[in-house]
């Protein structure tokens, strides 16, 4: 693969900032189509060595990767503002596995979302058309979607350390060439990192819902979430979200209906889509009773 085509931000409306958060997402380096190992079957990518990886823990305040290898701890850094987050970043405890894939894999599938350069797209995906993915968790339902569908490049974004590592293991193990991951804030991802119309899809499965009404605010899906994520919509594009929280089902509905340039697939919510696997998370929640709830809307062509 190559290296990332990331090039300086330029005319990235501010003003669209949501107080919201999004939840950790990050912009993966997205390289040109690996060649296939012929012993693994996978994505070659860039040999690091065979560095043993500790699976605890670092400490407070000790980088997981201090040797640039892996996702960083808080790419953004202080240089962009202070707001209410959607998410809690959780780099929690990595098995030998997922570090070894984040050390090997991260230096060409993985992107720290710092808000500092614009992302090339076409390069990252060798001209793929690109959906992104916000809050994968540990990443089986993004590798099914992405071997369903291989024209079409998966962006997936997430702070959860063990879950980039096992998504990208999972790339490399079933040689998935359209998956990429990135960490960091969605928010930044959209604003500073993304050109306006390049994306042709956006994924929201199972955000937290934050049930109490004081951490209402957190929620993602937001107006002023949703009216940043639509400027960086293609005409068309597929907004899709699932929740398995009624409150939260209906906010999500309000919202995106409020949203003037989205307009609804369906008279309300949508039956679940084949694309969509059933996850680990969802099967869950429905041997709770829970109620899953799909949205589909379109991004309108005006």
């Amino acid at each position: 693969m190559s290296e990332n085509p990331a090039t300086p931000a330029t005319d990235v409306p501010a003003a669209n900032a949501p107080e919201a958060e999004a939840p950790a997402a990050g912009s993966p380096a997205s390289p040109a189509p690996q060649a296939v190992s012929q012993e693994t079957n996978a994505p070659a990518a860039r040999s690091l060595g065979s560095t043993a990886v500790s699976a605890a823990t670092p400490r407070r305040g000790e980088p997981m990767f201090p040797d640039g290898t892996g996702p960083a701890a808080d790419p953004a850094g202080s240089h962009h503002e202070r707001r209410i987050r959607s998410f809690q970043p959780r780099r929690s405890r990595v098995s030998p596995t997922q570090a070894d894939a984040l050390r090997r894999l991260w230096p060409t599938w993985g992107l720290d979302i710092d808000g500092l350069s614009r992302i090339d797209l076409d390069a990252f995906f060798d001209g793929l058309p690109v959906v992104l993915e916000i809050g994968f968790g540990m990443g089986e339902a993004t590798a099914q979607m992405a071997a369903a569908d291989p024209d079409t490049g998966i962006l997936g974004c997430d702070v959860h350390t063990p879950g980039q590592g096992n998504l990208l293991g999972l790339a490399e193990r079933n040689g998935l060439s359209n998956i990429r991951v990135a960490n960091g804030d969605a928010i930044i991802l959209l604003r500073e990192m993304l050109a306006p119309a390049s994306l042709a899809g956006l994924r929201v499965y199972f955000p937290d819902p934050w049930p109490k009404k004081r951490h209402h605010k957190r929620r993602l899906i937001q107006p002023e979430f949703i009216a940043l994520a639509t400027t960086r919509l293609a005409p068309g594009a597929l907004v899709h979200c699932a929740t398995d929280w009624e409150p939260y089902a209906e906010q999500m509905l309000d919202v995106l209906s409020a949203e003037p340039t989205l307009e609804n697939l369906h008279p309300g919510y949508a039956p679940r889509p084949d694309f969509r696997p059933l996850t680990k998370f969802e099967g869950q929640g429905l041997d709770k009773g829970h109620v899953v709830h799909d949205l589909l809307f379109r991004r309108r062509d005006t």
